[in-house]
């Protein structure tokens, strides 16, 4: 399968797996304490700081190397709430159709009809911005876009002959959407798994800036980005390490993105 791998597709695997190693192995590989004050504020680079000092003394480097294991997994278990129960959802309504369908797509049309920013920052407003809320909360506000994706791939999908075969059978429901129009759909899901993960990503990070997002002690690229923003009018460059990260993981994924959709584009034409 890595045979062949184009230079765009082993860039992008090569970042991608950087920065989920690191965030599986923070504790291992960071210096420090993710908390610990260490130095100076802002000191610059040096052998015992890499990448310098934040606001209140703390290692940099440590505080990236946290940041992005709270920023990654928040972004990546959102994406997985967000594309098990927006597909599921889509698929049941393009195939059973009737008031369901309809339910849901009206509810979907008006949950769409709002910002998901602002939607969030209401939200967040009155209750407790925990870990597991974000993640409850950002994977649910992008489902609406997952759902409106899967239900017009399945829609499509739903009127082959392979399809209208198997429901002849009298095969299942499940059968039906797990077996026999989900790998027909996944070229589509695939590429759009990418872009939201990303969207992930800045969602978070959006939120975090903003002071709503992940709560201290916890660090995460948005939070150090709002923690050190005043130093750029010194010339401290603190503030755009995690902009670099966010910037460099975007490009990565995506690019990782397209490569399986190429070899996954075969699927699109089903069994039939």
């Amino acid at each position: 399968m890595l045979k062949n791998l184009p230079l765009s597709a082993a860039i992008g695997l090569s970042f991608t797996a950087i920065y989920f190693l690191a965030a599986i192995f923070a504790p291992v590989i960071a210096p420090y304490g993710m908390a610990d004050v260490v130095g100076d504020v802002w000191e610059p680079s040096s052998a015992e700081h890499l990448l310098g000092t934040d606001q209140i003394g703390r290692d940099l480097l440590t505080r990236m190397i946290y940041g992005g294991r709270t920023t990654i997994w928040i972004a990546t278990l959102a994406t997985i709430l967000s594309f098990t129960t927006g597909s599921v959802l889509g698929f049941l309504a393009a195939v059973t159709g009737g008031w369901f369908d309809q339910v849901m797509s009206r509810f979907v049309d008006l949950m769409m009809a709002i910002p998901s920013l602002i939607l969030a920052l209401v939200i967040l407003s009155s209750i407790e911005a925990t870990v597991i809320t974000l993640i409850i909360l950002m994977g649910l506000l992008d489902a609406t876009r997952v759902y409106r994706l899967a239900r017009a791939v399945a829609v499509d999908i739903s009127v082959m002959d392979y399809v209208e075969a198997a429901k002849l059978r009298g095969e299942k429901l499940g059968w039906i959407i797990f077996r026999e129009i989900l790998p027909n759909a996944l070229s589509p899901l695939v590429a759009e798994m990418g872009l939201r993960f990303i969207f992930m990503v800045l969602f978070i990070s959006t939120l975090s800036f903003l002071g709503i997002g992940v709560q201290p002690p916890l660090a995460d690229w948005g939070g150090i980005v709002k923690e050190n923003k005043e130093g750029i009018n010194f010339g401290i460059g603190a503030a755009l390490y995690p902009a670099i990260a966010i910037a460099t993981l975007a490009i990565s994924v995506n690019l990782v993105a397209d490569w399986i959709l190429n070899r996954t584009t075969s699927l699109k034409g089903g069994r039939g």
